[in-house]
């Protein structure tokens, strides 16, 4: 166990015949002891210290770790939200794709549509056509016939007449 500062105060020396000076010793002694005293103290203080620093210490150590883990579930929960991104992204590509494909169909069906209609009203015009032809041709080949010359040089009050006669005969 260490000495003491009152342990130092109260020593006693036993006395011999040609001994150190006592005034010389006490003085000596007094200022082992405001020296001892001010180390304990400084060690006292410094003990202190050092017990704060621990605390301290073991406060920064905590939030340390509390910061690493804070840390590593930020890093989880970035990969997850970058994984579940991912899946989702993936599933909007896909559902464009379908999309796509049906517009294209879509699309693609009605041009068979359109084209089979058209190639219907071609068919129906060309119809028309030969059809409209041949009635300007029966038309002009009537225009055209010798029984036109006939009612041309006919008289009117002569076919009148003998339209009435036929009408009195009934």
């Amino acid at each position: 166990m260490p000495l003491s500062p009152l342990d130092i105060h109260n020593k006693e020396f036993t006395r011999g015949f040609r001994g150190y000076d006592e005034d010389e010793v006490n003085e000596f002694l007094d200022q082992v002891i405001k020296d001892y005293e001010l180390v304990l103290r400084e060690k006292k203080e410094l003990k202190q210290q050092v017990d704060d620093m621990r605390d301290r210490l073991g406060h920064f150590s905590n939030i340390e770790e509390t910061l690493n883990k804070s840390i590593l579930i930020a890093q989880e929960t970035a990969e997850e939200v970058k994984g579940n991104a991912t899946k989702e992204s993936k599933l909007i590509i896909k559902e464009a794709e379908k999309n796509a494909d049906r517009i294209i169909n879509e699309a693609l069906q009605k041009s068979r549509k359109i084209s089979i209609e058209v190639e219907e009203l071609k068919k129906q015009a060309k119809v028309f056509r030969t059809r409209l032809k041949m009635l300007v041709e029966a038309q002009l080949e009537m225009v055209e016939n010798d029984d036109w010359d006939g009612l041309l040089d006919t008289n009117m009050d002569e076919a009148y007449e003998e339209e009435e006669s036929e009408t009195n005969n009934y």
